[in-house]
């Protein structure tokens, strides 16, 4: 197979060759995944979901595209959108969290040739931006173009997370291809054995001066003491888990944790997923094909039946074998001396497309005493997601790791044949459900259950525990709480008209969409982070809320917050969540009798576009409030997209004025402009006290 261009140095002084290597690093991309979805063998295929808990393949051939031009939007390196509509409806669908939308009403997929035209139309579009915008390097986590290497980097991810449910399709949808060729190399699997690895130190986290591209979660530091342990010389192969299966594994729930017994009884399995029974045979679905099963490849299963199949192993051994934790891959890693792709020449890994579109045997790639450090498939740890120390979130892709900081997204390492770019370096940090499926299978070690990990259940990020706290917390200096006060004017206001559908936008952490769930049917609580909204999902499904405030230097305080006690949990059912765009909003979202806007639009790259058409969302006779502090700046609203805040003609004009000039077309002013004051905790000894004004417009007739 040819390889696959590697994620360049973003350090290079040489900018003519720097733009070289992204436009080259760019086209590639774009090249191979166009070819992953030449697999498929109809436009049907492209529409029917492979798994419920996925959106249609059609979604994920959109949505890379769509994600350079939303975050470059945000980042300014472009000012005009191609298309609004796609750029909204294939705008999130990363993970299976409350506020991603699936529901297949929501959406009319276009047809797969528009889709591959808008395709084209934004590859032309960078790549002329690749060739003619403004580089000066070093490209470093501040720079504009760092959101370009992130929109190449997020489709290699889509690339294996894509191949992941292309394989879980029906056959019939699928078709071996020359791009993509299997591995046919298979055979007995030798036996597998512990060998010992010496106690000694790891390092985790890189430094923003990193030569290359990294995702947040992966800037900062941990460094850890490991003690002596054992670890299995090879990935657990087929034929090594099928005496799991044969044993009856997957029905004696002694080896099961809760969550893994409630999987499997939900999945009915029996087996792992790609096994497929064939008389008195087992075949393996591979991407494209279905072959008779490879007993020396690795087995590839979820965390559940990684980790039940290494309670069996260790009660079949008397030996503590268990998952290895982050830290202790980490460990075998460095002992194994496991070589990062380069341009030098192929990997000595199954790794990055280098040598095959499936997995390989356990022993054909040998790193130190091991095999497969590297490579082949992903191995599942032990270990739930967590912040390293001096964890960041990058101000333009907020919801990349934030939203898996809740203890149920476990580390998978390594990388797989597939894995490619950032995925292949010894950096790399992804974390999925215990239940997902990805190119994953996993190897088991032996030793005392290793260092904990910092407790993620805590939410530490200090904005979003800000807005918690803003949001649910205490009224400090005895101002009534800002989103409950906005939340009972907005219903004042309405209280004579329809109470059917409310929109909640800038939701944020969620607190006034609970309150307008007091008198509206429904709530819909839309905001752009990710971040915030997931502690509204978490107070919606768990009823309360952890976190922590600082309160001087390094000293935090922890603060725990529940619905029950503030009157909302009986109607919280009534309020969905969505991440979404205000400027750009999906079509689904309209049919409304409030929208809500609170602290919104002079923090919208575009608040005219969202204040000219807010009138289509609403039903006659509808409501629309604002509240705002006018705190125009131009981080987050480019000068000429203000609405007020500036002279013109040597005249002041206010915000006020900008609104009645955006307005008056189609709404009233009924009520306001009135200052309702709200205080924000910033330590302990520190709070910021400001106005935001208030305006209370109906919908003509």
């Amino acid at each position: 197979m040819e390889r696959l261009t590697r994620t360049p140095r973003l350090d290079n002084p040489d900018t003519d060759a720097l733009r070289g290597e992204i436009l080259s690093y760019f086209q590639t991309t774009c090249d191979r995944y166009e070819q992953l979805f030449e697999v498929l063998t109809c436009d049907e295929a492209y529409l029917v979901k492979p798994i419920a808990l996925r959106h249609p393949l059609i979604f994920y051939y959109g949505h890379t595209a769509t994600f350079f031009i939303n975050k470059l939007l945000l980042a300014g390196l472009i000012d005009t959108r191609i298309n609004p509509h796609f750029e909204s409806i294939f705008a999130v669908g990363v993970d299976e969290m409350s506020w991603d939308d699936l529901n297949d009403q929501h959406y009319q997929w276009p047809s797969v040739a528009e889709v591959k035209a808008y395709r084209q139309q934004v590859r032309q579009t960078l790549e002329q931006l690749i060739r003619e915008a403004p580089l000066n390097g070093p490209i470093n986590w501040e720079h504009p173009w760092w959101t370009l290497i992130m929109g190449i980097e997020h489709e290699r991810i889509h690339l294996e997370t894509s191949s992941v449910l292309i394989r879980q399709h029906d056959l019939k949808y699928v078709q071996p291809h020359p791009a993509w060729p299997a591995c046919r190399d298979s055979g007995s699997a030798p036996a597998n054995q512990l060998i010992d690895i010496p106690a000694g130190t790891v390092t985790l986290g890189k430094t923003r001066d990193d030569a290359h591209y990294g995702w947040d979660n992966e800037y900062g530091h941990r460094e850890v003491e490991l003690d002596a342990f054992q670890a299995a010389q090879m990935l657990v192969s087929n034929q090594e888990f099928l005496a799991f299966v044969e044993a009856g594994g997957y029905a004696d729930t002694q080896w099961w944790s809760d969550e893994g017994r409630e999987w499997c009884r939900f999945a009915a399995a029996e087996h792992p997923t790609f096994w497929v029974r064939s008389g008195d045979d087992w075949q393996l679905r591979l991407m494209c094909e279905q072959v008779y099963m490879p007993w020396d490849w690795p087995v590839e299963v979820n965390c559940h039946e990684a980790e039940a199949f290494c309670r069996w192993k260790a009660a079949q051994t008397g030996t503590p074998i268990r998952l290895p934790s982050e830290d202790e891959w980490y460990r075998l890693y460095d002992l194994s001396r496991v070589a990062e792709p380069d341009n030098t020449g192929a990997v000595n890994a199954n790794l990055h497309l280098d040598h095959f579109a499936s997995s390989c045997p356990v022993y054909r790639f040998a790193q130190g005493d091991l095999y497969d450090v590297s490579g082949n498939v992903w191995q599942w740890t032990q270990t739930p997601i967590y912040p390293l120390d001096g964890f960041e979130v990058h101000p333009y892709y907020d919801d990349f790791t934030t939203p898996t900081f809740d203890d149920r997204h476990n580390l998978i390492k390594g990388g797989s044949w597939i894995a490619c770019g950032n995925e292949s370096l010894r950096s790399a940090r992804y974390a999925f459900r215990r239940h997902f499926f990805q190119h994953a299978g996993f190897r088991y070690v032996a030793g005392a259950a290793p260092t904990a990990v910092p407790d993620s259940r805590y939410e530490s990020d200090d904005l979003a525990s800000q807005y918690a706290e803003f949001h649910y917390g205490d009224a400090p200096f005895g101002v009534a709480n800002f989103p409950q006060t906005l939340a009972q004017l907005a219903i004042d206001v309405c209280a004579e008209g329809k109470a059917d559908k409310a929109l909640d936008l800038g939701c944020a952490t969620g607190r006034a969409s609970f309150e307008l769930a007091r008198h509206f049917d429904h709530v819909d609580g839309v905001d752009f982070s990710a971040r915030l909204i997931n502690l509204g999902v978490q107070l919606q499904q768990q009823g309360r809320l952890r976190y922590t405030l600082p309160d001087e230097g390094e000293l935090v305080s922890y603060h725990e917050r529940d619905l029950a006690s503030l009157g909302l949990s009986e109607v919280a059912e009534r309020v969905s969540f969505m991440q979404g765009d205000a400027c750009n909003l999906k079509p689904i979202l309209t049919g409304y009798d409030l929208i809500l806007a609170a602290n919104l639009i002079d923090r919208l790259y575009s608040p005219r576009q969202f204040l000219s058409r807010a009138h289509e969302r609403l039903n006659a006779g509808g409501m629309l409030m604002l509240a705002s502090p006018y705190t125009w700046l131009e981080e987050h609203t480019p000068k000429e997209e203000w609405i007020g805040g500036f002279k013109r003609d040597g005249e002041n004009v206010t915000t006020l004025d900008g609104l009645h000039a955006v307005l008056d077309e189609h709404f009233e002013l009924i009520r306001g402009p009135e200052a309702v004051p709200f205080v924000i905790r910033e330590t302990k000894r520190k709070f910021q006290h400001t106005l935001s004004e208030v305006t209370c417009w109906r919908l003509r007739d």
